[in-house]
């Protein structure tokens, strides 16, 4: 069973699944994918080669699938995917890929709010909140558990890291490490992003071994890469700061706000000592 209102635009070739709910005056083209339990609002505009997976919800005036505004685009086959009990609010744009079968990829679970625009080539991780307006240049990285504030840009190429929280009116130039909060013009650190782990269960030896991480590579005045050396030599070989540690040696932009830094170290012994508690 499904409800398709009559004047609703499907074109022929669309798969439409089981239970799919599509209101009047969306538009459905020939390639699309919807899955199970997903439901199409009126006057979304769905395109290319895209798969919406099961329970998503399009709210209305998104367009998803339309063709990248990559200047470099010659045509290419492209695909677009949006994961399972994602809602893509009103008026959010996902553009489709530049280069032959790559994607844009929108996780599980994620909330992406009116107004905001990811580009070509982008991959979005599961469970991640984009605020009001929120957007993406091309080739960006969102992890796991990511919530990025309103009216924020973030810049191509660009990587931020799981369980990081980015504030509104931001501006993200480089790489935003995992764990972390911040924002600002320009981008200041926080710490990190305790409120969100202790929300996700993380423990007190995690959370400790973290901040102890976060000091040395944001407080202790070192070089990124002795400071990559000193976690390695002196904190508990963690998972959570294994991937620290990865993502800062991986990192292809350079991290955000390694200068200028506005917290003393007396303020981050006050932070360390509300973890400890």
């Amino acid at each position: 069973m499904t409800n398709i209102d009559k004047n609703a635009i499907i074109e022929e070739g669309a798969a439409i699944g089981k239970n799919v709910t599509i209101e009047p005056f969306a538009v459905i083209k020939k390639n699309v994918i919807l899955e199970k339990n997903v439901t199409i609002k009126s006057h979304a505009y769905i395109d290319g080669f895209t798969t919406i997976k099961e329970n998503a919800v399009i709210w209305p005036g998104a367009a998803i699938g339309t063709q990248t505004q990559d200047l470099k685009f010659k045509g290419e086959k492209t695909f677009v995917e949006i994961g399972k009990n994602t809602n893509i609010r009103e008026y959010a744009t996902i553009n489709s890929s530049c280069i032959e079968n790559s994607i844009v990829k929108i996780g599980d679970n994620c909330l992406i709010m009116a107004y905001c625009h990811v580009a070509h080539n982008c991959e979005v991780g599961n469970n991640v909140i984009m605020a009001n307006s929120a957007m993406l240049a091309g080739h960006v990285i969102v992890e796991d558990f990511v919530t990025i504030g309103g009216m924020t840009p973030v810049h191509q190429f660009c990587r931020i890291g799981k369980y990081s929280m980015v504030g509104g009116f931001s501006r993200v130039s480089h790489d935003i490490p995992p764990y972390t909060i911040g924002g600002g013009y320009p981008y200041k650190m926080g710490g990190l992003n305790l409120v969100g782990l202790k929300r996700k269960n993380f423990s007190l030896e995690v959370r400790t071994e973290l901040s102890k991480a976060f000091r040395i590579i944001y407080r202790s005045g070192l070089k990124l890469e002795k400071s990559i050396k000193k976690i390695e030599t002196e904190l508990k070989p963690l998972n959570e700061i294994i991937e620290l540690i990865n993502f800062c040696k991986t990192s292809k932009r350079g991290l955000i706000a390694l200068e200028g830094v506005t917290k003393s170290i007396d303020e981050v012994e006050k932070v360390l000592e509300e973890v400890v508690k």
